[in-house]
């Protein structure tokens, strides 16, 4: 799979980690930054950044870690076609692809370890949507909201 990782400053040692994993996996990936853990840098450009990429459909799905993952969260949300979610459990990793369409994984690195990121950007990466009528019914909905606004 083609997948866009990207962090702050915060997020970069575990991300440097599931860049490693990922590639021995064997997925295709798009390091969009940031390149230090020693410069900060605002997480909002680096989620925009992964967002994009998988919007753009140079990537089929986007990795984004900052410190708790929910600034990265947040900030990806904003993008009109990202479904971002904070997941610290593989349950949620994979169950919010399979049932809400997921197509951003949020990590925080001050929350995980290494090895639990793994299983979840693993779940995050083997799960797809079940197009399910009730969960169609549900993301139409979703999509809904997003192009009424408020």
């Amino acid at each position: 799979m083609k997948i866009a990782i990207a962090s702050d400053h915060a997020g970069y040692p575990l991300k440097a980690a599931l860049l490693k994993h990922l590639k021995a996996c064997g997925h295709h990936l798009a390091d969009l930054g940031t390149d230090s853990p020693d410069q900060p840098v605002d997480y909002p450009d680096f989620a925009a950044a992964a967002a994009r990429e998988m919007l753009a459909g140079r990537a089929e799905r986007a990795i984004i870690v900052c410190g708790s993952g929910v600034g990265a969260c947040v900030a990806a949300n904003k993008l009109k076609g990202v479904r971002a979610g904070l997941c610290h459990d593989t349950y949620s990793a994979h169950q919010g692809v399979e049932h809400d369409d997921m197509n951003v994984l949020c990590l925080g690195s001050r929350i995980i370890g290494e090895a639990l990121a793994y299983e979840i950007a693993d779940a995050f990466v083997k799960a797809r949507f079940s197009k399910e009528e009730r969960h169609a019914r549900r993301l139409k909905k979703v999509e809904d909201l997003e192009k009424k606004g408020n």
